[in-house]
């Protein structure tokens, strides 16, 4: 069974009288939403990183003695350098709703 589609050309020559237009309020509280959750997903790529650092920081300020061997992401390099491009891309995507662009 095939369900057809029918499309609407919505030009901006004459407005649809049944398209609803969002006020400032509707607006400001969908730009909120959006940047809630990418501030979100930054946050717990943050979190994920930190917690890779755990193991080789004690009480979050001094580093231990075996750091100086290196660092070794348990999760690996390849997955820990995407969640640094990710946590970029989350702070992009942010700063970029806040200045409205």
């Amino acid at each position: 069974m095939s369900m057809a589609t029918q499309l609407t050309v919505i030009s901006c020559d004459k407005p649809d009288p049944d398209r609803k237009v969002l006020l400032p309020e509707g607006k400001f509280k969908h730009f909120q939403n959006i940047l809630g959750v990418v501030l979100r997903d930054a946050q717990d790529t943050w979190a994920d990183l930190w917690e890779e650092l755990q193991d080789q920081v004690t009480d979050g300020v001094m580093v231990l003695p075996s750091a100086e061997e290196g660092f070794r992401p348990q999760c690996g390099w390849p997955e820990f350098l995407e969640k640094m491009w990710l946590l970029k891309h989350y702070i992009d995507h942010a700063r970029r709703f806040s200045e409205g662009k």
